[in-house]
């Protein structure tokens, strides 16, 4: 098997983990409450990515005052603030619905760094965002899908935007800090900005064994094997063929909907991943997607 091969590999599989953050984020809101799940989450990946830095010998870059404020509000937004409104949205949401509007994150990013970072958007990224736009529209209001919500949608979409966040903050870090040293300062300050709200959250009744499975789930396999994974194939490929493999998310998330939940999937869903999928491969081959982290790793 060639290199280039290997990774296209080892990318799908982590685009499988990502999918299937939908699913074990539908089983977590069944029996958790969305910040104690969160600050679990964080608590089982930390130590995990400790011990990677030191097997690896990774180390933390000296940090400026400033770079430390900007991890800070990115751990609340891209890692606590996704995590919980992903969580709270599929309280109220199909996962097939979840998976179609968290594969718009590439336009999303690019559309952020438009209206704050006063980017020139090309033609193609604008029909990026106009097909992504449509594909979130096609399953947004169709009261007719089973197991849908607007309500939990419009929060789906806030956490997709919460990791557009995460993504422009990155662009203004001056430190150049290593994938794993700031996967591994996600965690930690993810854990302790979501241990706050957790303590004073009111524990869910429906506490269960699958939810909680579901976080150990979510902390190791998604969270370190992804970001083990994604880093493993994008360093045998170019930035621009990553960059198409995230495409795999929804697929994976709507796939996994139907397989593991029973959910259907209705002609809306359908219309929206093809839409998606069109807006996040054409925003790629023309070069335009902003390069990211894999949502895993936050």
């Amino acid at each position: 098997m060639s290199r280039q091969v290997q990774g296209y590999v080892y990318l799908t599989l982590a685009m499988l983990t990502v999918g299937s953050t939908v699913i074990a984020s539908k089983l977590i809101a069944a029996g958790l409450s969305p910040f104690t799940a969160t600050a679990a989450r964080f608590a089982l990946a930390f130590p995990v990515f400790l011990l990677l830095m030191r097997l690896t010998g990774v180390r933390l870059p000296k940090l400026s005052r400033r770079d430390r404020l900007i991890l800070v509000i990115q751990a609340g937004a891209g890692s606590v603030g996704y995590t919980t409104l992903l969580i709270s949205g599929l309280s109220l949401t199909s996962a097939a619905d979840a998976g179609v509007i968290i594969g718009t994150l590439p336009v999303v990013s690019a559309a952020i760094s438009i209206l704050l970072l006063g980017e020139r958007p090309q033609r193609g990224l604008l029909l990026a965002v106009a097909l992504a736009t449509a594909g979130v529209f096609s399953i947004a209001f169709t009261p007719e899908a089973a197991g849908g919500s607007l309500a939990g949608n419009a929060l789906i979409l806030l956490a997709v935007v919460c990791e557009g966040l995460f993504i422009l903050l990155n662009k203004r870090l001056t430190a150049d800090i290593p994938p794993l040293a700031q996967s591994t300062l996600m965690t930690g300050i993810g854990f302790a900005v979501a241990v706050i709200p957790a303590a004073f959250e009111a524990p869910s009744a429906q506490g269960s064994t699958s939810a909680a499975a579901a976080v150990v789930y979510y902390a190791l396999v998604p969270t370190v094997a992804g970001f083990l994974l994604w880093y493993a194939g994008a360093e045998r490929v170019s930035g621009t063929e990553a960059s198409l493999f995230t495409a795999l998310a929804p697929v994976s998330a709507v796939l996994l909907a139907f397989a593991t939940l029973g959910e259907p999937v209705g002609f809306s869903q359908l219309a929206g991943i093809a839409c998606v999928l069109a807006a996040v491969l054409g925003l790629g081959l023309a070069g335009n997607r902003t390069a990211t982290q894999p949502t895993e790793g936050r």
